[in-house]
């Protein structure tokens, strides 16, 4: 009895490892895919428990960016930005709901790490590699960038971004963003999950194209 509980104790108290993120949050997305009713948003309210869409997009803005924007500025861009990221994401984990996933190594250096993955999606077969980070060592492990078969999440949105900026600046970058995202989120609104299963498959690691 004394050495179950002490068992189950030490158990609890075992820390969260950037593995166990990733198999946990698909195993929740899958949950969610695969539940009567399922929709886009109600996916993306299950993808942002682990995936910090805030700190993808700050990465993808790049640190000279960032810096020189105001307080007010870097709020709005994370807003508008988490927004986008949630829909468009959450419309590939839809895709992903009845992929067969293979684990494979987990890569720590200080607070920074690697999982690798392969999905398997119909016939197709697709390195996943998920990045994560956590602000220190008693915080918890967060996804921060996904790359899909060699395509990083992060430096897709960072050319884009540098592209808009060096022609619109961040007044037409964060209005371009807006429209984006109103344009999605209205396109997830009318559609249901099993609806969009089979595009979204097709489109595993697409970013939405910020033009």
């Amino acid at each position: 009895m004394i050495a179950s509980l002490l068992a189950a104790t030490l158990l609890a108290a075992a820390p969260v490892t950037p593995l166990n993120v990733v198999k946990s949050g698909n195993a929740d997305v899958q949950k969610a895919a695969n539940a009567p009713g399922a929709t886009v948003q109600s996916l993306a309210s299950v993808v942002e428990k682990f995936v910090d869409f805030g700190e993808l997009a700050k990465r993808a803005m790049g640190e000279k960016a960032w810096e020189g924007l105001t307080p007010a500025q870097r709020k709005d861009f994370t807003d508008t930005m988490t927004g986008l990221l949630r829909a468009s994401y959450a419309q590939k984990a839809i895709g992903q709901a009845k992929a067969e996933v293979v684990y494979g190594k987990e890569s720590v250096q200080a607070n920074e790490a690697t999982v690798d993955t392969k999905l398997t999606v119909k016939s197709d077969q697709v390195p996943v590699d998920y990045k994560l980070y956590r602000a220190s060592a008693k915080t918890d492990w967060r996804i921060y960038d996904v790359i899909t078969d060699e395509v990083s999440l992060v430096e897709t949105y960072s050319g884009q971004f540098r592209k808009i900026l060096q022609t619109k600046g961040f007044d037409g970058l964060l209005t371009t963003l807006k429209s984006k995202r109103a344009q999605l989120e209205k396109q997830n609104a009318e559609t249901s999950a099993a609806s969009v299963k089979d595009t979204a498959a097709s489109t595993t690691g697409a970013a939405p194209q910020a033009k």
